[in-house]
């Protein structure tokens, strides 16, 4: 936790640090207080009984001054040259009259195992260096995807969404990069390597065991989103924001019939019968545009044994390329 709050510190009294301890019971708390009585002017502090991160990230909206709004997890950290060249930008916009909705920043997986590095940039997606909006958006490749590492909303924008994520919940990231976006109009995207995302931890979220033991909450998640927006409130938004909507949430439903068909038992065959019942009565537009998709029903229409051995394998495919833990 110190390496990243040092780094954040590299923004002085442009930024606002919020550390919250989420009922960690170990040193946590001692370093937090620490630093919010070396920096009373930047650092604040909340100790709450625990709540997952989900709660953490609503807590420390609850108590954002900023303009903006970034989520960054204990054991990551921010790169200084890039939190400069950010504060910098938006300083200059600020002068401007013209802040964007959402700052877009690459994310870097530091790999702990090796010291290697997998870069997330954006370059084929968006334009470079300008204010622009989803007119501007070019269409995005199958894996590739705005995730909360490489977000930066503002603080606003986050507020009248009503974004509210879920406790006791893993991957409310999804929810986090998903649920806001109508929301979102103007765009700036900074292509500098802004998010170090720490992967090698056994326990982290993203470990591929634990990804499959938690497929509950993976549809926890995947709920939370296809309840907020409805198939016809998306077909309404501007073609390319409609675009990668559809685009995010095939990508999350492939996921979460991953995590569900890794093994099979009964359970998992029940809660993945009882995720298509919910979507299909709660909308039936959005419950066959997602469930005909062509790569998702590839992964519906194989028997099931085979359905998470294919999965599976492809999972582990993409993690190799990005080096994953």
């Amino acid at each position: 936790m110190r390496k990243c709050v040092e780094s954040l510190l590299a923004g002085g009294d442009d930024v606002q640090i919020v550390i919250v301890n989420d009922g960690s019971k170990d040193g946590t708390l001692a370093i937090a207080r620490e630093y919010e009585e070396r920096y009373p002017t930047i650092v604040r502090v909340v100790d709450k009984e625990n709540g997952g991160h989900g709660s953490g990230v609503n807590a420390g909206l609850r108590l954002a001054s900023g303009l903006y709004y970034k989520v960054v997890d204990s054991d990551d950290w921010v790169d200084g040259d890039a939190l400069r060249d950010l504060l910098s930008v938006i300083k200059e916009h600020a002068a401007q009259g013209c802040l964007p909705d959402l700052y877009v920043v690459n994310y870097v997986y530091e790999h702990s195992a090796d010291g290697t590095q997998f870069v997330c940039r954006y370059t084929e997606n968006f334009p470079v260096g300008k204010l622009f909006g989803w007119g501007e958006v070019k269409r995005f490749k199958l894996s590739n995807m705005l995730l909360m590492h490489s977000l930066v909303y503002k603080t606003d924008v986050l507020r009248r969404s009503g974004l509210v994520l879920p406790e006791h919940t893993f991957y409310v990231d999804d929810i986090y990069s998903y649920n806001p976006l109508p929301y979102v109009e103007s765009i700036y995207y900074l292509d500098a390597d802004f998010y170090r995302y720490f992967i090698g931890r056994a326990d982290q979220s993203v470990n591929f065991t634990n990804f499959t033991k938690r497929y509950e909450q993976m549809i926890r998640v995947m709920l939370a989103m296809t309840d907020r927006w409805t198939y016809d409130e998306i077909v309404s938004q501007p073609k390319n924001r409609k675009r990668y909507m559809f685009h995010a949430l095939e990508n999350y439903m492939l996921t979460a019939q991953l995590f569900i068909g890794a093994e099979d038992t009964p359970e998992r065959r029940a809660a993945f019968k009882q995720m298509w019942r919910h979507i299909k009565e709660k909308d039936g537009k959005l419950y066959r545009k997602l469930r005909y998709r062509t790569y998702v029903l590839a992964s519906t229409v194989l028997t099931w044994r085979l359905r998470g051995r294919v999965m599976v394998w492809s999972y582990k495919k993409l993690c190799q390329k990005k080096k994953l833990g």
